[in-house]
């Protein structure tokens, strides 16, 4: 009889810890993304170019929410042939938590929220910048493999606020609101559109 109700014990344990594997779901993993970006532009002897690099990190709290953070950099140039008329250095700090739903299969919807904050300086300027803005951004992701996802988002919403600070001078301080998912009212494209790859470990 004891041997019966032990087996019975390690069966239901079996299950247990199995149906435990299957409800934490990502729970756990970790992930690593990221933007990165390069521009230039040139006419004459004038140049502009600007580049961004801000990997992400995030990990998964429930089987269905990620929290994560970007740090990057943000820079920029701008020469007129004579001289160089701005260049500014931007330090970029992006936390971020989605939310997930299930679709089909691989294939997820999630909805993401960020809190992106900045601090840049325009060496030639002398004038410093912070700004904070509020993100929401829905997207899709879809699941590869074990340590691979592609995914794909749009900013929807974005309330954000920076203040210049001149080296002499008043400072300026802007405030922006835009829940247009579009680009302008004449294009009719989606805003912010991103897409990439996440990596799981």
């Amino acid at each position: 009889m004891k041997k019966v109700l032990l087996a019975a014990a390690m069966v239901f344990l079996t299950f247990a810890a199995q149906a435990q594997e299957k409800s934490e779901g990502l729970k756990g993993i970790w992930w690593v993304a990221g933007q990165v970006s390069y521009a230039s532009e040139k006419t004459g002897d004038a140049k502009k170019t600007s580049d961004m690099i801000l990997p992400i990190v995030g990990k998964f709290i429930t089987p269905s929410v990620t929290v994560g953070v970007g740090i990057g950099t943000i820079n920029s140039k701008d020469d007129n042939g004579v001289a160089v008329t701005s260049e500014e250095n931007t330090f970029v700090i992006k936390p971020l938590v989605r939310k997930y739903w299930n679709v089909a299969g691989g294939l997820f919807f999630y909805g993401q929220t960020a809190l992106p904050v900045m601090f840049g300086k325009d060496k030639v300027a002398d004038s410093k910048t912070t700004s904070i803005a509020l993100e929401l951004a829905p997207g899709f992701d879809y699941v590869i493999n074990k340590w691979m996802t592609v995914e794909t988002s749009f900013t929807i919403l974005n309330v954000g606020m920076s203040t210049k600070t001149p080296d002499t001078g008043d400072k300026t301080t802007k405030f922006g609101f835009n829940a247009n998912p579009m680009n302008s009212v004449g294009d009719r494209t989606l805003g912010s559109l991103q897409v990439g790859v996440k990596f799981l470990f």
